[in-house]
């Protein structure tokens, strides 16, 4: 098959998309597919150009990145390195590209990639890609919206509300239950997330969430054990521990090798395996996810009740991402899982 795998972006996760790319590039050149992988806003070249031949040399055009840093990246100053300076998100020959491959593999993440955006332009476009449709990706991008939505179905989620930056100097940091939780609504792999124990450290905490964007999540603070529960055609994979060495699940120890300490299969009795099992495979459903996605847990170390965050529609395809370790633990090594992926998700179009 020839494929187009699209990384990048303009989100807080562009570099680790680039990672999943890279990854997902590499095992399915070994599948034996011809895969041109594409910064989705940098695009190839300069202008619009004839693209008959280029996936016989994909490896020539593809785009090739490095390491994750560990600090996020400058969206302002990628925006302004773009040569054309055009307003679309799409950068030159991308959609071409897509349109003359047998499928698109959306290796993004975050805003512009995993908020049903770009699912939505393709599918207009008659573009066949991996993941979700566009309405599921919307709905679990928002998380307030999501949680809604997840309570209505009896899924347990932490206690919180929503704030928009409009009602920001209005807002009551005595109002809020100690300690909680503080993040951008929309945002993804923890950037701007942070742990408040009391009111005096509230303000810092909304304003580096509101430097990524307009509206944030407070909830309430569930200290505990961390887990994660990845959904492949309704079915729960096994779940997995991920137990920080030194703080919490942020953004350096997600993605710095070595940072964190995964177990799985979890160690956790069965009844309460199959539980969490059940709420992740409730969720994908509530949500309207219908290829495969990838819910976050945590456990109360007191209670022991279960609690779901959110679901990520795109979940990462990097060296220490989580999806492919649940499925590595089936069997499924992670060049057959990319295939799966592409598999699942074609059924969609033949329908």
């Amino acid at each position: 098959m020839n494929i187009v795998v699209l990384a990048g972006g303009l989100s807080t996760e562009r570099d680790v998309s680039f990672k999943s790319g890279e990854m997902v590039s590499r095992a399915l050149r070994a599948r034996g597919h011809q895969v041109i992988m594409l910064d989705v806003f940098m695009g190839y070249g300069d202008e619009e150009c004839d693209i008959s031949g280029f996936f016989d040399r994909s490896e020539e055009v593809s785009f090739h990145g490095g390491d994750i840093p560990t600090e996020a990246p400058d969206i302002e100053k990628i925006k302004a390195s773009r040569k054309d300076q055009s307003a679309s998100f799409f950068g030159p020959n991308v959609i071409a590209l897509c349109k003359a491959a047998d499928v698109t593999f959306l290796a993004l993440h975050g805003a512009d990639g995993e908020d049903g955006k770009v699912q939505a332009a393709l599918e207009l476009m008659g573009v066949k890609f991996t993941g979700n449709s566009f309405l599921g990706c919307a709905l679990a991008m928002d998380k307030n919206m999501a949680k809604q939505f997840m309570i209505a179905k009896g899924i347990p989620c932490p206690t919180g509300t929503s704030l928009k930056k409009e009602d920001y100097d209005r807002f009551d940091v005595k109002s809020v239950n100690y300690p909680c939780v503080v993040k951008p609504n929309c945002g993804g792999s923890s950037i701007g997330v942070t742990i408040v124990e009391d009111a005096k450290d509230m303000i810092k905490a909304l304003d580096d969430a509101f430097f990524w964007e307009e509206e944030v999540v407070i909830e309430d603070y569930i200290k505990g054990r961390e887990f994660s529960v990845g959904v492949v055609e309704g079915k729960a994979l096994p779940i997995i521990e991920i137990a920080p060495k030194e703080g919490f699940y942020d953004y350096k120890n997600k993605y710095l090798p070595g940072a964190t300490e995964d177990t799985c299969p979890a160690l956790l009795a069965e009844n309460a395996t199959k539980q969490m099992q059940k709420y992740a495979e409730m969720t994908m459903e509530a949500l309207g996810l219908d290829t495969y996605a990838r819910m976050d847990f945590m456990m109360d170390e007191k209670s022991g009740k279960m609690y779901c965050l959110e679901a990520n529609t795109l979940p990462g395809m990097t060296p220490t991402s989580l999806l492919p370790q649940e499925a590595a633990v089936l069997g499924i090594d992670f060049e057959t899982l990319c295939e799966k992926i592409i598999d699942i998700s074609m059924k969609k179009f033949e329908k």
